[in-house]
Parts: structure tokens; C-alpha cells; sequence
């Protein structure tokens, strides 16, 4: 069995997978502000679990992370810094752990599941915005503390990061619904701009084959699909060749999957 953790900036998902990779138990718990006390609640967590013999766990979280240490260094939109999360979750766990951001994890998923694309982009729009590129199947070192929801970009006259207009935060506080309460075409037609400022700049820079939207604003892709298309091709140019956008095949659970996959393809050939 492997252990599983996506740690979000309001919740936590736990899950315990078979060596196939098929979920058997899974929790959920409030992300709480306070770093100890998430440890205990995890702790907790998962303790519930009916299986506590485990080959090895992955844990996603956001923000960055020092990899060779073991170390959170910033976490976005939780108040944690400079927290030795892969020695806290080894000890919990009791048994050896992969640490990766969590979007790099969802990247890793859902290549998984589109083989036939060499190039994977993951672009996670929850709380706030992630992304996570993929290459034949491995995640690129190079960018693994790539932040591409902090890019700084123009927006109504100032430069903002692009979660702080486009992220599912966002959303709420300029509109004062979810994205699962929006179906209106006005407001759906900005929404899809908002996203289509940041993402034709990671297409002209990373060119991929394919790019996969996740999160709780990506559930929802098909409702402004229609809109990010217009939006993208107004934005090309004859040097950018516009990839395949698809909806990610597991969003709820892309970071759960891709916890798996690393520790697996880590720990998993050793046992």
C-alpha cells in the first residue's frame, strides 16, 4: 500500500492507494492556519486508516520547497515557512517519503493519462494558481520551483500576479460566487480572459504539446471553454503555435494520483 497527501490551502485529502494504484480509503480534513496543529490533525488522520503498513507515501503541497533538505519554504496562501515537512510526514508515516509541490504532482497524474503528448502543461486554478511541467513523463527539474501564478502581468492598468485576477479566490472576491455558482456568459467570458493573459505566456515559453487545466475553476473548463479558445487565438501569433487545451481527467484528485506515481516510481522498484 502507499500513502497518499494533498495539502491545499483550505483542505487536506489523505488517501491510501494499493500497488496499483487504486484508491481504498481516503479523509479529508480543514487545512488548519497553524502548521503543529496540522501535523496533529494529520497524525490523526491518519491513524484512521485501516491499513498502517505502508511502501512509502508522497505528499503534495503548495509554494516552494527546498528539495534537497526536505523543507517548505513558502506556502502560498497558508501562513507556514521554513518547516522540515518530509522528516515531520516520515515520522507520521513511518515509512520513506517523496516530497514535490503539488501542482508538479498533478502535472506527473495527468501525464500519466495523455501518453500521447510528449510536452505536458498542468495549469492548477484553485485558491490560488500552480503549474507543473512534464516531459515523457518526468517531472523537469529545472522548473520545479516555478511559481507561474505570480507571474506579473498587466491587468486593468497595473501589473498583478495572475492568481490575485484569475485564481478561484479571486473569482469570489470579484464576483462574490464560486466558480461552481457562475453560469452567466458575461461573467464567464472574463473569467476565461483573466486566464487566457497568463497561459499564453506559458505557451510561448514552454511551448508544450498539451495543456491540462485542473482544479476547483478547472471542473468547471467546459463552461468558459468556448471563451478561452477566442481569447488565445486573438492572443497568437505566427511564432506560437497554440497546443491542445483539455480538462484534467481526475481534478479532484490529480495531486493524489501523482503522490502515487512519484513514490512509486521512487520507493516502489526497491521494495
Amino acid at each position: 500500500m502507499y500513502l497518499a497527501i494533498d495539502v491545499g490551502g483550505t483542505k487536506t485529502l489523505v488517501a491510501a492507494l494499493t500497488n496499483e494504484g487504486v484508491i481504498k480509503e481516503e479523509i479529508r480534513f480543514p487545512t488548519p492556519q497553524d502548521y503543529d496543529e496540522f501535523l496533529r490533525q494529520l497524525a490523526d488522520t491518519v491513524a484512521q486508516l485501516s491499513t498502517d503498513d505502508f511502501k512509502a507515501c508522497g505528499i503534495g503541497i503548495p509554494g516552494i520547497i527546498d528539495h534537497k533538505h526536505g523543507i517548505g519554504l513558502d506556502f502560498g496562501h497558508l501562513p507556514w515557512h521554513d518547516v522540515h515537512v518530509l522528516k515531520d510526514v516520515e515520522h507520521i508515516a513511518k515509512c520513506p517519503v517523496v516530497l514535490e509541490n503539488d501542482a508538479k504532482m498533478a502535472a506527473l497524474s495527468e501525464s500519466m493519462m495523455a501518453k500521447q503528448y510528449s510536452r505536458v502543461l498542468y495549469v492548477t486554478i484553485s485558491t490560488g494558481i500552480g503549474i507543473g511541467y512534464v516531459v515523457d513523463r518526468e517531472i523537469v527539474p529545472e522548473l520545479s520551483s516555478n511559481e507561474g501564478g505570480h507571474m506579473l502581468l498587466e491587468h486593468q492598468g497595473k501589473y498583478r500576479r495572475w492568481e490575485d485576477f484569475a485564481a478561484g479566490s479571486a473569482i469570489v472576491k470579484q464576483f462574490g460566487k464560486p466558480m461552481y455558482e457562475i453560469n452567466d456568459q458575461h461573467t464567464l467570458r472574463i473569467v476565461a480572459r483573466n486566464i487566457a493573459l497568463g497561459m499564453i505566456n506559458l505557451i510561448a515559453l514552454l511551448t508544450p504539446d498539451v495543456i491540462v487545466i485542473g482544479g476547483s475553476v478547472g471542473t468547471h473548463y467546459e463552461k468558459y471553454r468556448a471563451y478561452l479558445d477566442e481569447y488565445l487565438q486573438k492572443y497568437d501569433n505566427p511564432m506560437i503555435t497554440l497546443p491542445k487545451i483539455k480538462a484534467a481527467e481526475r481534478p479532484e484528485k490529480a495531486v493524489i494520483y501523482g503522490c502515487y506515481d512519484l513514490a512509486k516510481h521512487v520507493y516502489g522498484k526497491h521494495q
